[in-house]
């Protein structure tokens, strides 16, 4: 796995620093934390996007689009499952499917990752609850924030496209066979119209 650096929670002696910023340099750590994938793919590190960066976009774009819409929804659990759905991430770092993992296997690591990282919040089982029921995709607002997660996957591969960057075109793929909804599947058709 590749990173910027190691976790800056490991910087911190133990009973040093009260729960809230002990927590922050937890989840400081998916700023460390390069998407693996696009380093497989070929993106320098100077340009590669970190897990911190990704989740800021599904964030960002999740409220847009529920906003523009789906306002059926409630706004803030889209926040809450954007901005929480890479905590699993923090302990097992941005695994991909060439890195030789199972799917069972990626999944437990992550569930011990977000109970570990969040049992240092006092509401840290709601946190949790939130993970899980975004990785299961219980709730309308959990499958729409997983398709958002898809869609700023291919976003980000029109960025860099538009840097420069070939053979990224899988991307697209990838994240066409997990998007149902029409309003998205529009953006990513739209997406794939622009490419350059």
């Amino acid at each position: 796995m590749k990173e910027k650096a190691e976790n800056p929670a490991t910087l911190l002696k133990d009973g040093e620093a009260s729960s809230v910023v002990r927590l922050y340099f937890e989840l400081c750590h998916l700023k460390q934390i390069y998407r693996q994938g696009w380093l497989q793919r070929g993106i320098p590190h100077e340009r590669c996007e970190s897990v911190a960066e990704h989740t800021f976009a599904v964030a960002m774009l999740a409220m847009f689009v529920a906003e523009e819409y789906f306002l059926d929804m409630d706004p803030l659990k889209v926040l809450r499952l954007a901005l929480l759905h890479d905590f699993g991430e923090i302990d097992a770092g941005d695994v991909t499917p060439s890195d030789g993992i199972g799917k069972a296997d990626k999944s437990r690591l992550e569930r011990e990752s977000v109970g570990r990282v969040c049992s240092l919040s006092p509401r840290g089982e709601r946190f949790v609850e939130l993970w899980n029921e975004y990785e299961t995709g219980d709730s309308p607002e959990a499958k729409f924030v997983r398709q958002i997660e898809k869609l700023e996957m291919a976003l980000q591969t029109s960025v860099y496209e538009r840097q420069g960057i070939e053979g990224l075109g899988d991307f697209y793929e990838s994240a066409g066979k997990e998007i149902e909804e029409p309003e998205l599947k529009g953006i990513l058709g739209e997406l794939e119209r622009l490419r350059v």
